[in-house]
Parts: structure tokens; sequence; C-alpha cells
């Protein structure tokens, strides 16, 4: 299918769906998505992945359609948005303490906070912060945690920029590559940002796997 037909102006917005989102609001979309997703509990649905790359894509010279994206505000209100996020998430989980994530209905949530607290102890502030945001719901979730566990604020202040800039730009980045370098890339729209898709779960999906091994060692 090609960009043009997905990225028309829909009669209703699809939260779930990248081209939807950016179709609707464009760049400022971007911003708005990614700091619900990083920052609010209720953005844990929100497509973060596929969004970034996909407006990489929509960045990409001789890409048609009704949408065309400018590189440096597509950066721009990515890195805003995941950075701004991030930091408003730490300091809800600061405020709110961890009766906010124990409270919670979805049981995503239950279970996003136990792999960020899990990621927190096994490798530590610094990589768990950055390997968060490859991972679905738990960068939503990581953040909050950290400010309930009482991380320093500095210390994940420093390593949310790092690992932010290095999610929005390589994704964006990558989509951009994509659409640069492939032609009619375009056409394949909808099957390229399908695996975008799988692979960020990918990690998720290895975690669970892991946890089940050590579930079934454990009992045995």
């Amino acid at each position: 299918m090609a960009v043009s037909a997905l990225t028309a102006m829909p009669q209703a917005v699809n939260p779930l769906d990248a081209g939807s989102l950016l179709a609707a609001f464009g760049t400022l979309g971007i911003a708005v998505v990614l700091f619900a997703e990083t920052g609010l509990l209720i953005g844990f649905f929100l497509p973060g992945d596929s969004l970034l790359f996909t407006a990489g894509l929509l960045c990409a010279p001789g890409i048609g359609g009704a949408v065309h994206l400018s590189l440096p505000r597509v950066l721009l209100a990515a890195m805003a948005g995941a950075l701004l996020g991030a930091q408003t998430g730490f300091w809800i989980g600061r405020r709110g303490g961890r009766a906010l994530l124990a409270g919670g209905r979805a049981r995503k949530l239950r279970e996003g906070a136990v792999r960020a607290e899990e990621l927190l102890e096994r490798y530590g502030h610094a990589k768990a912060i950055v390997l968060a945001r490859f991972v679905p719901v738990v960068r939503t979730v990581l953040n909050p945690l950290a400010g309930a566990l009482n991380v320093p604020a500095r210390v994940f202040a420093l390593w949310q920029v790092l690992g932010g800039t290095l999610w929005t730009v390589g994704l964006v980045l990558a989509g951009c590559a994509l659409g640069s370098s492939v032609p009619n890339v375009d056409r394949y729209l909808l099957p390229v940002v399908a695996l975008v898709v799988a692979v960020s779960l990918l990690p998720l999906a290895l975690e669970l796997l892991r946890s089940r091994r050590a579930g079934r060692g454990s009992v045995r």
C-alpha cells in the first residue's frame, strides 16, 4: 500500500496506528505521543517504535503522499517528547511511590513493573535506564519506578537523556535511511513497520522466555 493511502487524513484517528497519528497530527503528534508513552502510565499502549520509524521514512526524499515531514523537526519533536516524558514519569514516581504502580489495573503495566525492577537489579541504574528505552511497556514503567526507588535524580537524568537520544535518533534515522536507499519502499510501508514492531518486541519475548525457563528450573 502506498504512503499516500496510509497518510490521507483519516475520518477517525487510530492511536495504535503510526500512519494515522502522523497524518492527523504531524510532527506535533510525535512529541505528544512519546511524552505520553514515556511519561504517563496511561500511554503504555502507544506505538513509539513504529511511530519513530515511520516518521523517519516520511522524511526521506522522494517519498510521496499527503504527508512529508522535515527531518530536523522530527528529530527535535521526538527528543523533546521522549526526554521530557521520561523526566515527568520519574518525578511522578518520586511523589507517588510504588503504590502508584502496585495499584495499576492493567496486567501489562504490572508485568512491565516487574521486568523494569529486574532490569534495575540485574544491570544497575545506568544500563537499565538505557536498555528500557528499547523495550515496549518497560520504557513506560521504568521511569516512575526509578523515581519510586529513589534512583538519584542526576543519575537518572544523565542516562535517560543518553538512552532517549539513542532510541529516538536511531529509529528516525533508520527509517529515513531506508526510505532514501530503497526505491519505492513506500509501497511496502505496512510490512516494514510490522517488521519494526516485531523487532521491538523481540527483547520482551526473549525476557519472557528466560523468565519461564528460570521458573521451570527452580521447580525442578
